[in-house]
Parts: structure tokens; C-alpha cells; sequence
């Protein structure tokens, strides 16, 4: 039996706020590969960016998922960009149901604006179009990647938690449920 949840999903989309919600439910440990990422470079993101590009986080998100999908017990905030790698999913897939979340572009500009200087693949002057570009790029694997999917456009945390909640122990209220 799988006792991981890991959330996947683009920047914005609630995976931190909805985790930490889900985790306290679930009685889990909460944790965000972005977080670790940092631990494992000591630097923050916009730097390993600066200093080695996508690729050179790409490789520090690898060796994170590696460690955090052997864990138990816990919801994992996976980064936007985790399914670009198919070994990660395969790696998360092993103990975790993995969960997409969510949401319109326009919902992730909002709720991303503030802080876009963490946000390094935003740092354009169209940041709509550059999510839309995005999403649009990386739907298939996140589609492809999950076990359940749940918009949070409108729905708060606790919503959000409690309709994950449901899912996982196998009701599905308007969320939706792979065969």
C-alpha cells in the first residue's frame, strides 16, 4: 500500500499551502523538493539558476526526489518542473499516489505576481504567456504522471485538502479519478 501523496503541478497551483493542509489531515510529514533543493546546494534558487542554469537544478531536483521518494509517511511538494524527468515519477510512483493539481493561468499569475523574482522561469516581461507556454509544454506529462487531478482555481486550502482526502481513501467528489 502506497503511504506517500505527492503533489505535482505548475508553480502557483497551491501544491505548498494545499501539502501542508493535506499533511496535517493525513497525520504526515510534509516536505517540498524545492526546499531540500536549497539544503543540497546551500544556495538559494534564483542562484543555482544563475550559476548553473535549468539543467544544473534539474540534476539537484534528481538526487532529491531519489532521497524523499524512499521515505514513508509523508506529502511531498514536488517542484513544477519535476515531470520533465520521467525517472522521477517512476521513482515517486513507487510508494506515493501522485496528485495534480490544478489551476487557469490567469489564477497562477495571481497568485504567483508578488513573488516572481523566486520564480526564475518568470523572469519575462509576458508572464501570462509565458505560463500559458508552459503549462501548455508540460501538460501531457503532468496529465500522464498523475493518479488524480484537482483544480484549485476555486477552492481554498482546506477544500482543496479535504476533496484530496476523499480521493485518496476512494470517494471522488468532483475531482477527478484515473480508471
Amino acid at each position: 500500500m502506497k503511504r506517500n501523496v505527492a503533489l505535482i503541478g505548475f508553480m502557483g497551483v497551491g501544491k505548498t499551502t494545499i501539502g501542508e493542509a493535506l499533511a496535517s489531515r493525513l497525520k504526515k510529514r510534509f516536505v517540498r523538493t524545492d526546499d531540500l533543493i536549497v539544503e543540497l546546494a546551500k544556495r538559494p534558487i534564483p542562484q543555482i539558476f544563475r550559476e548553473g542554469g535549468e539543467s544544473r537544478f534539474r540534476e539537484l531536483e534528481m538526487e532529491v526526489v531519489k532521497q524523499v521518494s524512499e521515505e514513508d509517511n509523508v506529502v511531498i511538494d514536488c517542484g513544477g518542473g519535476v515531470v520533465l524527468n520521467r525517472v522521477n515519477i517512476q521513482r515517486l510512483r513507487n510508494k506515493a499516489k501522485i496528485v495534480l493539481l490544478t489551476a487557469s493561468p490567469e489564477t497562477i499569475l495571481r497568485r504567483v505576481k508578488n513573488d516572481s523574482s523566486e520564480r526564475p522561469l518568470l523572469n519575462v516581461p509576458n508572464q501570462l504567456e509565458r505560463i500559458k507556454e508552459l503549462l501548455a509544454a508540460r501538460e501531457s506529462s503532468y496529465k500522464e504522471s498523475a493518479d488524480f487531478e484537482v483544480d484549485t482555481s476555486y477552492l481554498d486550502k482546506n477544500e482543496a485538502a479535504d476533496r484530496i482526502s476523499h480521493m485518496l481513501r476512494g470517494n471522488c467528489p468532483s475531482g477527478s479519478q484515473k480508471p
